[in-house]
Order: C-alpha cells, then sequence, then structure tokens
C-alpha cells in the first residue's frame, strides 16, 4: 500500500505543478514542471521507483521489475492523483476562460510523433539511471528524469502539449488544456513509447533481464544476513584455533551482478591470505 499512496503523491504533485504553471501562464512553465517531477523522483523513488507515469510504469513492467498486480494499482493511483490534482489547481488558479490544445489533421500526426519521441525518451533514461544494475545506488537519476520532461516540454510543448505522461493529459483533460477528443492521441502514442523503450532496454542489455534479481538494497542485506560474524562462529576446536573469517572482497555492485570485483585470493595450507 505504501508504494501505491507514493505513486498517488508523486503524480499529485506532478499534475498539480503542470496546471498551476500552465494555466497561470508561467515563464519557466517546462523548468518548473521538470524540477517538480525531480524532487517527487527523488521523495518516493526508494518507496515505490517514483514512476508518477502509466507509461514509465508500463516500460517498467516490460524490463521485468513491476509485477503485473502492481502495475494495475500502480495505474489506478497515478490517474486518482491526477484528477484530484487537476481539480484542485482549477480551484486556486481560477483562470479565466481559454481555448483547449485541439489537434486535427496534420496536428494529429505532428502531435503523435511528438509525444512518442519524448514519452520514449523519458521512459528510455529511467530504465536506464534507476533499473539498470550499471548504475548502482547514483544519486544524479531524478536529475537526468525530470531534465528529460525539461527538454521535451520546451521542445514540442507547442506542438502536442507536451505531456509525454497519460496521467498528465487526463489531469490536462480535466483542466481543459486539452481536448477531450485528442485523449486518444496521448494514450496510444504514450504507451507506446514505454514499450518500445523497454524493447530497447531489453536489447541493449540483454545480461540485465533476470527478474528474479532483487532490488540493489535487499541484495546487499541478504549477503550481510547470510554470512555470519566472526563472533558468531563456534568454536570446534582449543582456544586460538576458531576459524576465521576472510573479508568479504564485494561491494554493492558485485552483489547486485554476481561477478567479483576484488583480486583474487590465494590461501596457504595454513589457511592464511598470501
Amino acid at each position: 500500500m505504501r508504494k501505491y499512496v507514493a505513486e498517488f503523491i508523486g503524480t499529485f504533485g506532478l499534475v498539480f505543478t503542470v496546471g498551476c504553471a500552465v494555466m497561470g501562464k508561467a515563464a519557466l512553465a517546462p523548468l518548473a514542471i521538470g524540477s517538480a517531477l525531480m524532487v517527487f523522483v527523488y521523495a518516493g523513488g526508494h518507496i515505490s521507483g517514483g514512476h508518477y507515469n502509466p507509461a514509465v510504469s508500463l516500460a517498467v513492467y516490460l524490463r521485468g521489475r513491476l509485477s503485473r498486480e502492481d502495475l494495475g494499482w500502480y495505474w489506478l493511483a497515478q490517474a486518482a492523483g491526477a484528477l484530484v490534482a487537476a481539480g484542485l489547481a482549477t480551484f486556486v488558479v481560477n483562470p479565466a476562460p481559454f481555448p483547449a490544445l485541439y489537434m486535427s489533421g496534420r496536428a494529429i500526426g505532428e502531435g503523435l510523433v511528438a509525444e512518442f519521441i519524448f514519452t520514449f525518451a523519458l521512459a528510455y533514461v529511467v530504465l536506464n539511471v534507476a533499473t539498470s544494475k550499471a548504475h548502482p545506488r547514483n544519486s544524479f537519476y531524478g536529475l537526468a528524469i525530470g531534465f528529460t520532461v525539461f527538454i521535451g516540454a520546451t521542445a514540442v510543448g507547442r506542438i502536442s502539449g507536451g505531456a509525454f505522461n497519460p496521467a498528465v493529459a487526463l489531469g490536462a483533460s480535466v483542466m481543459g488544456l486539452f481536448s477531450w477528443s485528442n485523449i486518444w492521441i496521448y494514450l496510444l502514442a504514450d504507451f507506446a513509447g514505454g514499450a518500445v523503450a523497454a524493447l530497447a532496454f531489453r536489447y541493449l542489455n540483454p545480461d540485465d533481464l533476470d527478474r528474479a534479481v532483487p532490488h540493489l538494497h535487499l541484495a546487499v542485506h541478504e549477503n550481510h544476513a547470510s554470512h555470519p560474524s566472526p563472533e558468531a562462529l563456534p568454536e570446534t576446536g582449543p582456544p586460538g584455533t576458531r576459524p576465521r573469517r576472510l573479508p568479504d572482497r564485494q561491494g554493492p555492485s558485485c552483489v547486485a551482478s554476481g561477478s567479483l570485483s576484488g583480486r583474487p585470493v590465494a590461501l596457504s595450507s595454513s589457511g592464511e591470505v598470501l
């Protein structure tokens, strides 16, 4: 339940920022939106992964790091957060009437391409910086994710509205920023972008697809628990002849990858390290 609440809070924060920045005609709206995503990813990433985006959740599911049951609950929490945020943002800003973004004709194709490309980029960045074993415990993942949205919103915001997120598209439609008749554009392009990003990650990282690999911090914890301390070793002989545990030469990264990163260890006949 904690991770679903975290997804609700993060999606709420993102969509509320989108609504207030856009309806309030903030000059730095793309920066505010990207920064909001960044801070909420840092705030809730350790609980739920910090998706706040149904397309990203789909990508993580296809990548193999989210169960089917969790996928449905993530989508529900994200949609709920977007709806609540849309209502509160409209109440807070209380904007004058404005026309919704409506795409027709050639603009539909432009919107589909723009949304697909930057949703792909967002999901691809998330998979590589937040789920890859090549970047264990990095501290830049939130910055990379938030700036991807900032770049996309700045580049194509005038074309498609810069959602890159079905939950944001839902909230924007409720707030009147997007036309309801165009909601299918965001659903199709964004989910497709997330799915293709997962396929790209799987192709480019064939050695990082083990669904059985636990989350990194759990792997480290389990590694420590499986090796008793020297004080826990039983007395098996006269004093001074107790077996001595060798130093653990595996760091967190090699626990996750299953490979040894230290130098080879050789023992003498008496058990001493050479």
